[in-house]
């Protein structure tokens, strides 16, 4: 009998398994594929790793600005891959690596909730197999479901693997497209329409909301849609997709906007419409535990209406990022332990987006704030007047930063530009320690960084 069973081998699930068994438990951890889940096999790394090769390839092509001159490039799209699934790969054995190293029993296999505390484990037979069985039953006091999530399918735009791809299909891609369609203009869209505008494709981003990146702030938006718009991207906006299919080897995709309806043609369209939870065929109905709008209903603690039973991660209607994943499996562990519990704060959430450039946000966004009728101040520094911006030849962008207007309290910040995704954790951290305009400007930043743009915002609020 175990005393925590983790079903689901990604970031949430497999750092509570390591959790749990550093505080002494008895910890199993089931795994259907491969140990990382999304993030590390077809998601956050791998991405990563192909938008690192474009970069360079990109840059290089621009080199004569830098004062370099070569001979003609070609980007190798098969390298680029093959290199980030090494990353993956090697990611994954360092996982694995660890998870024997805390004695924690690995069954790779799916597992189905069969009833309270026990869950049945299919398909495991193979190497990686720890029972050697086609089918096994574990029982544990508590189960932490931790199954992600995966690409969101609709039948208007059916996934073929060839002309047709979701995201996981474009992580395996084995020629670059002249010409290629992607749905959607979140992280995944926007991440993927960089990727390829970079290595030489004609891209086209169909956005359905009336902005590209629409769950950032109204001025990121039109930051980084400018940004791409210079880089050739096109991008179509209040947008939907009506109908895609395949004719004579080309994609011909059938789109509806304001001035009606009209079909567009790539070599290649890509899904990026957003993700679904995977909870189906877990078990969920075998012990009644109750679930609202595709995602399992959780307390601040994350248990389920069933006792023992918690979900984490992009299961449960919290924010779809690994990170979250991390901190939510960590309080789920922490509460069966009988520790005490600080409930996590969705408001002071990071996320960021690896387009060029590259977009940060933490806190509320000016709509966010005008919704609940907070006075506030605003603080904006351009990055064309970043001396490091115009060093390295990056000067799109800028930083925005949201105070309370009576204590000059940080409630908001949303940066767009070289580097941002590292300059973000400050902000998260003024925001979490109630810092204020004065003091963020104060704080002596080196020179010449990306980093003084946030003093220089704060700066600007108070002038």
């Amino acid at each position: 009998m175990y005393d925590i069973i983790v079903l689901g081998g990604g970031p949430g699930g497999y750092s509570s398994a390591i959790k749990a068994a550093k505080a002494g438990l008895k910890v199993a951890l089931i795994e259907k594929e491969n140990l990382g889940g999304v993030c590390l096999n077809w998601g956050c790394i791998p991405t990563k790793s192909l938008l690192k090769s474009s970069s360079v390839f990109y840059e290089v092509t621009k080199g004569s600005l830098q004062g370099i001159i070569s001979a003609e490039l070609t980007a190798d799209i098969n390298v680029m891959v093959q290199r980030s699934r090494q990353i993956s790969s090697d990611m994954a054995k360092g996982i694995a690596f660890l998870v024997k190293k805390h004695g924690i029993d690995l069954y790779y296999g799916s597992g189905e909730i069969i009833s309270k505390g026990t869950i049945s484990i299919k398909g495991i037979t193979g190497e990686n197999s720890t029972t050697g069985e086609d089918c096994t039953i574990i029982g544990g006091k508590n189960i932490i479901i931790a199954t992600g999530a995966g690409p969101r399918h609709f039948d208007t735009i059916p996934v073929d693997g060839k002309n047709i791809i979701d995201s996981k299909g474009a992580l395996q891609i084995d020629h670059i497209p002249e010409s290629i369609i992607i749905v959607g203009s979140g992280a995944i869209g926007a991440e993927f329409a960089t990727f390829f505008s970079q290595i030489g494709s004609k891209v086209t981003l169909v956005e359905y909301a009336e902005r590209i990146t629409p769950l950032e702030d109204t001025e990121i938006s039109s930051a980084i849609e400018r940004s791409m718009r210079k880089a050739g991207i096109k991008t179509l906006v209040g947008t939907s997709v009506r109908k895609a299919e395949v004719k004579d080897g080309k994609c011909h995709v059938l789109i509806e906007s304001r001035k009606g309806e009209e079909i567009i043609e790539s070599e290649m369209v890509l899904s990026a419409v957003g993700i679904s939870a995977n909870i189906e065929d877990i078990g969920l109905e075998n012990i009644a535990v109750k679930c609202e709008k595709g995602r399992i209903a959780v307390d601040n603690h994350f248990r389920t209406n069933v006792e023992g039973i918690y979900a984490i991660g992009d299961v449960i209607p919290t924010t779809a990022l690994a990170h979250v994943a991390v901190k939510e499996g960590e309080i789920a562990v922490a509460d069966i332990l009988g520790e005490e519990i600080t409930p996590i704060d969705y408001s002071n959430i990071p996320s960021c987006i690896f387009t060029h450039p590259e977009i940060a946000s933490v806190g509320l966004t000016e709509t966010q704030v005008k919704k609940k009728c907070v006075e506030y101040i605003v603080g904006r520094f351009s990055y064309m007047a970043s001396g490091k911006a115009a060093s390295s030849g990056m000067k799109d962008g800028l930083v925005k930063l949201i105070f309370e207007a009576d204590n000059h309290r940080l409630i908001g910040a949303h940066l767009c530009g070289n580097d941002v995704a590292e300059m973000i954790g400050e902000c998260a951290l003024a925001i979490a320690n109630g810092n204020t305009a004065e003091q963020l400007s104060s704080l002596v930043h080196a020179h010449p960084t990306m980093h003084e743009a946030i003093m220089e915002a704060a700066r600007n609020a108070i002038d």
